[in-house]
């Protein structure tokens, strides 16, 4: 019995083709221009603003002693929250993904109330449960500590989620080869499972940091608002808005993009480079 072979057809030679994705040339535009609108157009207004008295009156207004311990005030209490986020929240997305306990649904659901309460009710609450009339007689009110766990409150989420899903697709066979072969539980954890949370880690961290340094509604009630001890940022800007000063709570808000950006991208270079020094050490 005889196979017949049938020759495949040459595909047709000629200048390829240029594909746009899924969403086409107009997809692209809408996305572009609703991105313009939303964050590019008001960026270029808030920092246009900030000059409108030149460089001079810009330096003027973020060089201000208030406006110093403000961005001191706010920077300060950001990183100590973020540090605890980092700790905290690591610790969170762990027993979320390797325990089981009564009640782990709804524990996960409660992760995300930060995201859904309006930030004005958090701080009612914990003046309520750190004010005056403590009922657990704790009165952190117009304190530095109020002003943490505020802060701490509404930023929670974003290293738990940033790490859950890392965790769970860490493959738990490498661990138990190293613990078949002697290693102790801080070595499986700092060799194989940190390396691996580090830039979900860092991406979280740096999310809660830049929340935390424009965050105004949990710390209203409770910070204080005491010039050079617990007036934050946010605070500073609704003040200059007050009395009339425009440009200098526009110069200050751009002080608080640049922070945030700067941060973002220096954590994002490093989440990169440790990425691939993790692929290429697999």
């Amino acid at each position: 019995m005889t196979t017949t072979v049938t020759p495949l057809k040459p595909l047709p030679s000629g200048p390829a083709k240029r594909t746009w994705g899924s969403v086409g040339p107009l997809g692209v535009g809408v996305a572009g221009l609703w991105l313009s609108i939303i964050v590019l157009l008001p960026l270029a207004a808030i920092t246009s603003e900030a000059f409108d008295d030149g460089w001079s009156g810009f330096w003027t207004a973020v060089t201000d002693e208030n406006a110093i311990d403000t961005l001191k005030v706010t920077v300060l209490v950001s990183l100590i929250v973020a540090l605890i986020n980092v700790v905290m929240g690591t610790l969170i997305a762990w027993v979320l993904v390797r325990d089981e306990f009564p009640g782990k649904r709804f524990v996960n659901s409660l992760i995300d109330l930060p995201f859904a309460l309006p930030t004005i009710v958090a701080s009612l609450v914990l003046l309520s449960l750190y004010g005056p009339n403590s009922p657990i007689d704790i009165e952190l009110n117009a304190t530095r500590p109020a002003l943490v766990i505020a802060l701490a409150f509404v930023t929670l989420p974003f290293v738990v989620r940033q790490v859950q899903p890392v965790l769970i697709e860490i493959d738990k066979e490498v661990e138990e080869a190293a613990a078949s072969l002697g290693a102790t539980n801080w070595v499986i954890w700092w060799k194989i499972i940190f390396p691996a949370l580090a830039p979900a880690v860092l991406s979280g961290a740096g999310l809660a940091f830049t929340r935390a340094i424009g965050e105004f509604g949990s710390v209203v009630l409770i910070g204080g608002n005491i010039p050079g001890d617990t007036q934050v940022a946010s605070q500073y800007i609704q003040q200059q808005i007050e009395i009339d000063a425009p440009v200098d709570a526009a110069a200050i808000s751009v002080v608080l993009l640049l922070i945030a950006f700067v941060v973002l991208l220096v954590l994002r270079v490093v989440g990169r480079r440790t990425s691939k020094r993790e692929e290429q050490n697999r």
